[in-house]
């Protein structure tokens, strides 16, 4: 579920292994790591808008090297690291506080256990999850009362950052995937220059 491209010279983008195949785990931190990255990712201003609570448990899918884990761990009670990549899980949990755990998921399944966490906080995976309707469920069932899924991905057009238009995902189609999974729209914010960024509540 994760993997890193270079767009432009830049590091762009968290996406699937099977689109891209990495060379190594070492390659993708660099990518994932690079200062030009906080320019628009706005790291400090996500976690802000956030508003963490330090009692939550929050669950970062496709957490790679710890981009946003050790950043979220820093407020919240308890981290998940989730993803694919054991090693970068490794460099996730070593760079981060010890309030994390990682956990190796498989494409179709984010092995969390059910009501454990409070928040689902996805950043640039979601166009590369299939059969996003089981997967949406799979998180509902991980989501404790009163928890959030919350999707940060790329506007679907020409961006100097992030994958092809051909790639994305519009963010009413977003939307109509959560309504049908049975969840509303709890908060949009409109910060990011090149990444939409929702917030969805069980229904």
């Amino acid at each position: 579920m994760i993997q890193a491209a270079l767009l432009a010279g830049l590091l762009l983008q968290v996406q699937h292994q099977k689109h891209h195949p990495p060379r190594s785990a070492d390659e993708y931190s660099k990518i994932l790591e690079n200062p030009e990255r906080d320019k628009w990712q706005k790291p400090h201003e996500v976690i802000v808008a956030l508003e963490l609570k330090t009692t939550e448990v929050v669950a970062d899918l496709g957490a790679g090297s710890g981009y946003f884990t050790r950043r979220i761990a820093r407020h919240a009670a308890k981290v998940y690291a989730v993803d694919l990549d054991a090693k970068l899980l490794e460099k996730a949990k070593a760079s981060s506080p010890p309030n994390v755990e990682t956990v190796l998921a498989t494409p179709d399944d984010p092995k969390l256990a059910s009501e454990s966490v409070d928040t689902v906080f996805v950043c640039d995976v979601l166009h590369h999850i299939e059969a996003r309707p089981a997967y949406y469920a799979k998180l509902k069932r991980a989501l404790k009362p009163g928890g959030r899924i919350v999707i940060v991905d790329f506007f679907k057009k020409q961006l100097p950052v992030g994958p092809p238009p051909a790639m994305k995902l519009e963010a009413s189609e977003v939307e109509a995937e959560f309504a049908a999974a049975g969840f509303k729209l709890a908060k949009p914010h409109s910060f990011l220059p090149y990444q939409y960024f929702l917030e969805f509540r069980p229904q």
